[in-house]
């Protein structure tokens, strides 16, 4: 039987601290006050002070509480039956349907050991051409989204969750509006997709530390649909706003700043979270998409600063479109080899014929004469833009090589783009030049 400790020495925000002994890092502990019972997590301990959150906030708790320590850390439920659920930030239902406590799982453990890791060697399509073709998501790999407010990433993760090809979809959400989170249940539910989803909601009117779980309880959930041979892709919006509950708290607990007013550890907690994305061999993988939105689009902000340094590589969410230039998939290459001969030539040739259409833009804002070239790379950057960065755009891989490859006969003659004489011998569609193809899937 755990002691109970009936005298609470101070109260700042959400944070309580009591006199104890024996109690671990992490511990939960139920807080017993006049407003009822409520779970707290031990966050700091200095000799017999123990610091603990209070996941529900310190409302209606006084110095007179009553804590009692449970002697192990958070855990979640696992189970076949958490597919097509939507929970709290804690791991309470939020769908309304009864509670899941089989298999409790502790949150936030270690990380696979690096050296039983397995090389990343697969494709994971998602029928959006920026992707697929130019940016492959690759198996086990992390990747943030930078963005700023008010660009579409929460309905690009949502197109990403329903048509991914993988088993299943958790989804942590993290201070979102209510809109949001509706709009994330009711797209997966509509298309068919909320069966092989788990969703994890924390929204804005949620107490704060449960926006501390969301990643936590979202991989310790995937880690374990993994080692069950299941390939997992988490989907985090957004980091941000978890960084920005980590200033909360270090505020709270008197903490010295560090950048801009984030905790000097802001590194190792996001690093505890990305690290988690693994290829298990002779089982499943986990693969993390994240968004982090980048106050002011400053890239120089501690969060997608931070996070540049732990990532295999990031998409760059601009003007509604994942912007060519700055995104980058490092692992790219260890995958695009193997899907068609021509991905890797369509890849790096519309890319850099996009780079001279960008410089003519900036020839035709200066004023300067129009050559034939011009006009063609003209052509060509509009089409690029309309039927291959789009978002809405939904075609499988090969169909957006072929509109590639349809694209570039339709503006250039074969000589003008520097293909390989096998590859166009082999691809360029027949007659030349192809008419415009559609725009969405």
């Amino acid at each position: 039987m755990r002691r109970i400790y009936r005298r609470v020495e101070r109260i700042a925000g959400n944070v309580i601290a009591v006199r104890a002994s024996g109690v671990g890092y992490r511990e939960l502990a139920e807080v017993v006050s006049a407003r009822g019972r409520s779970l707290a997590q031990v966050i700091r301990q200095e000799g017999d002070v123990v610091s603990l959150q209070v996941f529900a906030g310190s409302r209606g708790i006084s110095t007179e509480a009553q804590v009692r320590f449970l002697g192990h850390p958070m855990r979640t439920a696992y189970s076949g039956s958490l597919l097509g659920r939507v929970f709290t930030g804690s791991g309470e239902p939020r769908d309304g349907r009864p509670a899941i406590d089989e298999n409790p799982t502790e949150i936030g453990g270690p990380s696979v050991n690096p050296s039983r890791r397995v090389i990343p060697r697969r494709m994971i399509r998602t029928g959006i051409p920026m992707i697929d073709v130019f940016n492959t998501l690759v198996e086990s790999q992390k990747l943030p989204i930078f963005s700023v407010a008010g660009e579409p990433y929460n309905p690009l993760l949502a197109r990403i969750a329903l048509q991914a090809e993988v088993d299943v979809i958790v989804l942590g959400g993290m201070g979102l509006k209510h809109d949001d989170y509706l709009f994330f249940r009711d797209t997966l539910d509509e298309a068919g997709a909320l069966a092989r989803s788990i969703l994890f909601v924390h929204t804005a009117a949620d107490p704060v530390v449960e926006c501390l779980m969301v990643p936590d309880i979202s991989l310790a959930v995937a880690e374990r649909f993994a080692l069950d041979g299941r390939r997992v892709l988490v989907l985090l919006t957004d980091m941000t706003n978890f960084s920005d509950a980590l200033k909360e708290v270090a505020i709270t607990m008197e903490q010295i700043p560090s950048n801009r007013g984030y905790p000097g550890d802001l590194y190792s907690q996001l690093a505890a979270r990305y690290e988690k994305a693994v290829d298990f061999e002779g089982a499943g993988s986990i693969t993390i998409l994240a968004v982090t939105t980048m106050p002011g689009d400053d890239v120089t902000h501690p969060v997608p600063d931070n996070t540049g340094y732990i990532t295999e590589g990031q998409f760059y969410l601009r003007g509604g479109r994942i912007e060519p230039f700055g995104s980058l998939s490092r692992l790219k290459q260890l995958v695009n080899g193997e899907t068609r001969g021509d991905h890797r030539t369509i890849m790096n040739s519309m890319i850099q014929i996009y780079a001279s259409f960008r410089e003519t833009q900036e020839k035709m804002a200066m004023g300067f004469r129009m050559s034939d070239w011009d006009r063609k790379l003209l052509r060509y950057g509009g089409r690029f833009e309309s039927e291959m960065m789009g978002l809405d755009v939904n075609i499988p891989l090969e169909g957006a090589l072929d509109r590639g490859w349809a694209i570039l006969a339709d503006c250039f003659e074969p000589a003008e783009t520097g293909i390989p004489s096998r590859l166009i011998e082999r691809f360029w569609p027949r007659g030349g030049r192809a008419g415009p193809g559609p725009a969405g899937g």
